[in-house]
């Protein structure tokens, strides 16, 4: 069985019908290990032999926020640019992460049809995610389609379970000796990858 970090980032988890949500649907995930950066670091004042600690414990990492500015809350910026330092994430020698996979779960407020040429935002999101890829790649990991959830603020309460049910299947998924990461790959999102059984939608 695959271990998986699953590296929450939200400040301000209460209002978030839909990370709760997903967050609640990880716990207990054989394999996955739930760590909350706003909870743990309230004052950004990340540990950094401790992260570095936890990535080497783990076969993959799993990014879940929401979409702010195209991009990630404030916390999990700095805590990249601590943690994954020269000769430990990069580097002739920066070599701990090298074959590990990383994924983002991400939620938008936006629609699904906002994030292309046409739409409004203008590209796609894994356009838009490509600094974070550029990231996993100089850290010699293996970036993988994302898990997203879009129109966050129109889900029916029914919509929003299905979500989290679905979240717990990739979640089970990606941390079952069957997964092979190559064969998402080609795949714009790990929903589409990964689909829920008997989806409803």
């Amino acid at each position: 069985m695959k271990r998986i970090l699953l590296v929450h980032a939200h400040p301000a988890i209460r209002r978030s019908r839909i990370n709760k949500a997903l967050l609640a649907a990880a716990q207990g995930v054989e394999g996955v290990t739930v760590h909350d950066l706003y909870e743990e670091y309230p004052d950004f004042h990340i540990q950094v032999a401790r992260e570095q600690e936890l990535l080497r414990q783990h076969d993959g990492v799993v990014f879940q926020h929401p979409f702010y500015w195209y991009s990630t809350p404030a916390i999990l910026k700095q805590w990249a640019d601590l943690v994954l330092q020269h000769g430990f994430a990069y580097g002739e020698n920066g070599r701990e992460l090298e074959g590990k996979f990383w994924i983002q779960a991400i939620s938008t407020g936006g629609m699904a049809e906002a994030y292309c040429a046409v739409g409004y935002n203008r590209f796609s999101i894994r356009q838009l995610l490509a600094p974070l890829e550029q990231t996993a790649t100089l850290c010699r990991m293996q970036f993988l389609p994302p898990f997203v959830v879009h129109g966050t603020f129109q889900l029916s309460e029914a919509e929003l379970q299905q979500h989290a049910d679905h979240y717990r299947h990739v979640l089970t998924h990606l941390c079952s000796d069957a997964f092979e990461p190559g064969k998402v790959l080609a795949h714009d999102s790990l929903n589409l990858a990964v689909p829920l059984p008997q989806t409803r939608f």
